[in-house]
């Protein structure tokens, strides 16, 4: 047991290879210089997300960053499959690559959210339209007034999972999981506190744009933003011919305990080893769930969050108006603590924003917007450095002290990259 490991609780690690021998690069990375950055702000960052794949917690960690619109850092380094803690000995190793798949997990939500988002722009909903306008089922037990904007920002006040939602059998039978919800009664006041909702609100959502565009929201999603970013696959879970591209996550670090354990299976009905066991079953990775399955490339969600930096554009294909990504990235719950996380957190319509003066983005990103997602997956983007990031990976610890350097990582980005102003 390593001196700074918790008494008691042995942390699950994966192999540690040499960092030069398992690193891999992607889309060609701008010179730094003509996009305001020196060569050593871009290897700083990168020598300590080379430090945090040390600890020996991520068997793959994913990390693309573009500034100014241009790729200053896409890289890999690890394994995709074969290192986990529980595999046997003499498991085939497969190298991660930046084309190699990863599930964004809660980051999810913020995808989701942007499609309701993209509703609204077309004035087919309006976010303060109770959910029930468009759902009449979803009124039972007092959720009547529920609004869009409520299940947006976390205080529709139905937080808890029923557990019969993450049973994976269900995937296939989406009007099931529905009525498990419909049957749903508030926990707190609809509208009132912020209440973190993991799973919920995704699969309403999903069932509010079949409703109003006649769409399933995986078809939604591929016409709307994957098809014309040119992306590689950016979308809910993947085809079956395809499962062998996502990375395998793996469950590292020490075990949960009190108090962490009791918040976590709170807000996801299964406890942290069920749910990564469920979250590598191919029927959940084939199956479609909003909240917590959009499956991607680090450059594909990376571009996802250039498109919203840019103000709703990419390479000349205008997605929202900038009115748009203002309105689902305003604050809506500045500083409140969250009644699920137990911690203050400031969310949008969609997103975890940043805070002053230090925050989820690091140091000085009051203006950033992003999501976590399962444990250490973090995305966002920030108009003051003009940057947006995605940092991904396969391991999931939660408790261990050496996460300090995922922290660290956040840090320099924010240290590193210059506050020089806003493209919109």
């Amino acid at each position: 047991m390593r001196r700074w490991e918790i008494r008691g609780l042995r942390s699950k690690r994966v192999r540690v290879f040499d960092p030069a021998q398992v690193t891999a690069f992607g889309a060609p990375e701008v010179d730094p210089e003509s996009v305001g950055l020196g060569r050593d702000d871009v290897e700083s960052i990168w020598s300590a997300v080379v430090d945090f794949y040390k600890t020996g917690f991520h068997p793959a960690l994913g990390l693309c960053i573009r500034r100014r619109g241009e790729v200053i850092l896409d890289r890999t380094i690890g394994h995709a499959r074969g290192n986990s803690p529980d595999d046997p000995e003499g498991t085939p190793l497969i190298p991660a690559t930046p084309d190699t798949l990863f599930n964004f997990f809660s980051g999810s939500k913020a995808v989701t959210a942007m499609l309701i988002h993209l509703l609204a722009q077309r004035e087919q909903l309006h976010v303060d339209e109770p959910v029930a306008t468009f759902i009449p089922e979803f009124a039972r037990n007092r959720k009547h007034r529920i609004t869009i904007r409520d299940l947006l920002t976390h205080r529709a006040g139905i937080p808890d999972v029923p557990p019969e939602v993450v049973d994976v059998d269900l995937l296939q039978e989406p009007q099931r999981i529905l009525e498990l919800i419909y049957e749903v009664e508030p926990t707190y006041r609809p509208g009132t506190v912020p209440a973190y909702h993991a799973v919920i609100s995704g699969f309403i959502f999903a069932e509010l744009i079949k409703r109003i565009s006649g769409l399933g929201i995986r078809e939604f999603l591929h016409e709307e933003i994957s098809e014309p970013l040119s992306m590689s696959h950016f979308n809910y879970g993947v085809p079956e011919a395809r499962l062998d591209e996502v990375a395998i996550d793996a469950c590292t670090g020490p075990k949960l305990i009190w108090p962490m354990k009791d918040i976590f299976e709170k807000a996801l009905g299964v406890s942290v080893e069920e749910l990564i066991a469920i979250s590598n079953d191919p029927r959940f990775r084939m199956g479609i769930v909003p909240s917590a399955n959009l499956i991607a490339t680090s450059d594909d969600i990376c571009r996802f969050f250039e498109l919203l930096v840019a103000g709703g554009v990419y390479d000349d294909n205008r997605i929202f108006t900038e009115s748009t990504v203002r309105g689902a990235t305003a604050p809506q719950t500045p500083g409140r603590v969250d009644r699920t996380l137990l911690m203050p957190l400031s969310y949008s319509m969609g997103f975890m924003l940043g805070t002053e003066p230090v925050g989820l983005y690091g140091i000085r990103c009051g203006k950033a917007f992003g999501h976590v997602g399962l444990s250490n997956i973090l995305a966002w983007a920030d108009p003051e450095r003009d940057i947006s990031v995605a940092f991904l990976n396969s391991g999931k610890p939660f408790v261990a002290v050496e996460t300090y350097h995922w922290l660290n990582i956040v840090r320099l980005i924010s240290a590193r990259i210059p506050r020089d102003g806003h493209r919109f």
